[in-house]
């Protein structure tokens, strides 16, 4: 494996991009370079797109078991590069290294599903009204997908869609993060070239979305584009994709609320709110925004709340016993800074003061929020916890539901089945109760509602958004028209 990655990977080799514009890879908790990338432009773009195009036919054509066998190729890579792979999502992501260790362990599972894929490429018989007519469906691949990876969990996320789309017959050209061009991208190229897979399976372009933004999205041969990221930034792609009728994979924005219900373990619904709150510093679409406890046990959680968030180390994700590392860029860190003054100003409570240092902020928790104050209207994407009040189980799901995002959520309650019926009423792609909102299981439908995005990844889901679905008639007998 590489110990440094400054350049491009497209149709089998490393090569300088043709940009005059360059990406510094930085370390966000201590500065240092991580290396500088000269970016992509629309050539290379083209270039890429075109081989993935001309090679995409032959990859679909290789038998089930071939392209499984590459793929099992490819979970020997990343487990013998373990360290590697950790070592690249703390200094370049961020990551502390339970997180690290997480999002491998998810990209694996998702690797293991994708094992299905091939032999789940099926199509159905059916009867016909017209008379010695048979009728038949095939599945094929949808040809080439453009992936944007993520920064937040850039290698989990970018394989959860390069995997299904190579198992299902797709060729896949990456634009990985710019924060992250390396665990979003060149990383990856470089395992799948361990693994052996074809020169032109996977092509990645690092390049600055000024340059080669609009047209990763509106070049011609791309079939989907794959997008995990800011509403906002899914939002722009959907409308240009939506200009050529091109399909879209949308997985955006959450402000993900935690119901807890009178009858609650007050503090498992703590610790896990906690957990949930600033597992990686708040930045996973999943993360918990908004927590809305019951009346009759809100200042008894939120005292435990506070206990539990205080016990919670933050700084150099390297070390072993820190939960909270830094924030991607100071440009973020000043906007949640902004954010947590505003809706003290506007009648919060703060618990924690606002510390922060080399890009690190300690968890903030704030109490007695309301809906409409910044940081529970807006998606925080930072170690920021706000603590909402409700006077009833109704008027719970009231404030959960009144918010234009709907991608996870969660419901404290020893009333099992009770929460399942709670949950039901929660206008949200996912909710888990008795757990935090930050969850993903490779066989289960991941996606939101709302302005959280459209479509669903993982198991059959995400077969269904990576392939197309033919109708084929066979006139098995002669047919008689009236000509």
């Amino acid at each position: 494996m590489q110990t440094q990655y400054t350049k491009l990977f497209i149709n089998g080799q490393w090569v300088n991009g043709s940009s005059k514009k360059t990406i510094e890879n930085t370390n966000p908790y201590n500065g240092e370079s991580l290396g500088t990338i000269t970016s992509a432009n629309a050539i290379d773009l083209d270039r890429a797109y075109r081989a993935a195009e001309t090679y995409q036919p032959e990859w679909e054509a290789l038998s089930p078991g071939e392209r499984q066998n590459y793929l099992l190729r490819l979970l020997d890579a990343i487990e013998s590069n373990k360290d590697h792979i950790i070592k690249w999502l703390i200094q370049e992501s961020g990551s502390i290294k339970t997180k690290a260790a997480i999002e491998i362990q998810s990209a694996m599972s998702i690797i293991r599903e994708s094992l299905s894929f091939p032999t789940r490429m099926q199509g159905t018989t059916a009867p016909s009204n017209i008379e010695g007519k048979e009728n038949y469906s095939f599945r094929s691949a949808k040809g080439v997908i453009g992936l944007i990876g993520p920064w937040n969990f850039p290698f989990h996320l970018a394989i959860r869609t390069i995997a299904p789309a190579l198992a299902t017959g797709n060729t896949v050209v990456v634009k990985p993060a710019s924060e992250t061009p390396v665990t979003s991208g060149l990383l990856i190229a470089d395992l799948l070239q361990e693994a052996g897979f074809p020169a032109g399976t996977v092509h990645v372009v690092a390049g600055r979305g000024s340059e080669i933004g609009d047209e990763f999205v509106t070049h011609p041969v791309p079939k989907l584009i794959s997008f995990t990221g800011s509403t906002e930034v899914g939002t722009h792609i959907a409308e240009l994709a939506s200009k050529g009728l091109k399909e879209t994979a949308l997985e955006l924005g959450g402000n993900n609320a935690m119901i807890v219900l009178p009858d609650a373990d007050i503090q498992k619904a703590a610790n896990a709110a906690a957990f949930g709150s600033f597992l990686h510093q708040g930045q996973i679409c999943l993360a918990l925004n908004r927590i809305i406890i019951h009346h009759d046990i809100y200042d008894s959680f939120v005292e435990q709340f506070v206990q539990a968030a205080k016990g919670i180390k933050a700084g150099d994700p390297a070390l072993d016993n820190v939960l909270v590392g830094p924030i991607i860029n100071k440009e973020q860190l000043e906007h949640i800074q902004q954010m947590v003054q505003k809706t003290i100003d506007q009648g919060a409570k703060l618990h924690t003061a606002f510390r922060s240092e080399d890009q690190v902020i300690h968890p903030v928790i704030l109490s007695e929020v309301t809906n409409d104050m910044p940081a529970a209207k807006e998606e925080v994407f930072g170690p920021v916890a706000t603590l909402l009040r409700a006077s009833s189980e109704e008027e719970a799901i009231r404030i959960a539901n009144d918010s234009p995002y709907g991608l996870s959520g969660a419901v404290f309650t020893n009333d099992r089945y009770h929460g399942m019926q709670v949950a039901r009423k929660l206008q949200s792609g996912m909710v888990h109760i008795n757990d935090m909102s930050v969850n993903d299981e490779a066989h289960m439908p991941f996606g939101g509602v709302k302005q959280s995005g459209s479509g669903r990844f993982n198991g059959e889901w995400i077969l269904e958004e990576f392939t197309t679905i033919q109708w084929i008639s066979v006139q098995a007998e002669d047919r008689h028209y009236p000509v």
